[in-house]
C-alpha cells in the first residue's frame, strides 16, 4: 500500500472517529438548545462536499489530476 494511501485512510479515520464524538455532543447540546438544528443543513452540506473530494481523489486512475496543474 502506498504512503500517501495509508495517511489518507488513518487521517479519514481520525476525522470520522473526532466527527462522531463531536456529532454526539451536539445533539446532546441541541436537547438544550433546538436553534442548533438550524446548523444541519450547512454541516451536511460541507460533509458531502469533502466526500466527494475524497471519492474523485481515491477514484482517479493515473495519478492525481491536481498534480498536473498548472499554477
Amino acid at each position: 500500500m502506498p504512503l500517501d494511501r495509508l495517511v489518507l485512510l488513518l487521517v479519514v479515520v481520525l476525522v470520522a472517529a473526532m466527527a462522531t464524538v463531536w456529532l454526539g455532543a451536539w445533539i446532546a447540546a441541541s436537547v438544550a438548545h433546538p436553534a442548533g438544528w438550524a446548523l444541519a443543513p450547512l454541516v451536511a452540506a460541507a460533509a458531502y462536499v469533502v466526500l466527494r473530494v475524497v471519492l474523485d481523489r481515491l477514484r482517479e486512475r493515473g495519478g492525481d489530476r491536481y498534480d498536473r496543474m498548472d499554477p
